[in-house]
């Protein structure tokens, strides 16, 4: 109990920057000014069901499912080599895994940019092979390989964490037994695995549903989703209701989804799914 005092910086902290800015958005979300003074309403909450925002609701999710799927069928062999006991230099590819990562966000997005326009290297090169271009700038394309790219190691982290871990003798005796390695993946590995998968999608498909700076610059403003939709109420038309209303749901949303999928990973815990 002497010991205590440690946590209290820390929970001073979430006090200021989690506890009081939450606050203030569901205050924003349910009051609006009038001529008679500051009254509780919830027209903030219906406009954010209005088809034009729920499309844009969709779209979101839409976008941020195809990143979590394709970050998953990528990342999760990229993390299996890596958990390999017998590969030489493992600490080298992690760093160079990792490497982008210490670069700035929208700097990473930036050079995307740069690669993908009309004049860039990519194109560049395409038209010297005789190739047709691209053309994925400002387009769906470019806004899910630009989550992927930026969003992978939160997919390949997370699972080469729990294989690594993964007992060797558990799979020594699966193939004693004869297994092949489609039924050695298919019951002992994937499964032992899923907490680490849960993890990687959730820590992927959060930021990919929120993300506003991608979407903006590899979109070309051209694809709005939620996240834009917010910045734009709090930063152009000043709407901090609608914004917060918006915030509101989103996170909603997301521990929806954080409680499904903690709740599947609770039932299917050491391989029950199989």
């Amino acid at each position: 109990m002497k010991k205590n005092w440690i946590s209290y910086p820390y929970v001073v902290w979430m006090i200021i920057f989690t506890l009081v800015p939450l606050v203030l958005v569901i205050y924003y979300s349910v009051v609006s000014v009038t001529d008679n003074g500051i009254a509780l309403t919830l027209q903030h909450f219906k406009k954010v069901f209005e088809p034009i925002y729920i499309i844009v609701f969709l779209r979101s999710i839409k976008l941020a499912l195809i990143s979590t799927a394709v970050c998953l069928v990528l990342g999760y062999p990229m993390a299996m080599i890596l958990a390999d006991r017998g590969l030489s230099k493992r600490n080298i590819l992690i760093v160079l895994f990792v490497i982008p990562m210490w670069m700035n966000f929208l700097a990473r997005t930036y050079a995307w940019m740069t690669l993908l326009e009309k004049n860039g290297p990519i194109e560049t090169m395409l038209s010297n092979l005789g190739l047709p271009p691209l053309g994925i700038l400002y387009t769906e394309k470019a806004v899910i390989l630009g989550m992927v790219y930026n969003f992978l190691p939160f997919m390949v982290l997370p699972i080469y964490s729990v294989l690594s871990k993964t007992e060797k003798h558990i799979v020594e005796a699966a193939e004693d037994l004869g297994a092949t390695p489609y039924i050695k993946f298919k019951r002992i590995i994937f499964p032992l695995s899923l907490p680490g998968v849960i993890s990687g999608i959730t820590m992927v498909f959060m930021p990919a549903v929120t993300t506003f700076v991608i979407s903006e610059l590899l979109g070309g403003s051209q694809y709005t989703l939620i996240g834009n939709l917010i910045e734009r109420q709090f930063l152009g038309t000043m709407d901090w209701g609608f914004g917060s209303a918006l915030s509101i749901v989103l996170m909603l949303l997301i521990l929806l989804s954080m409680g499904v999928m903690s709740r599947y990973e609770k039932e299917n815990e050491g391989g029950g799914l199989w």
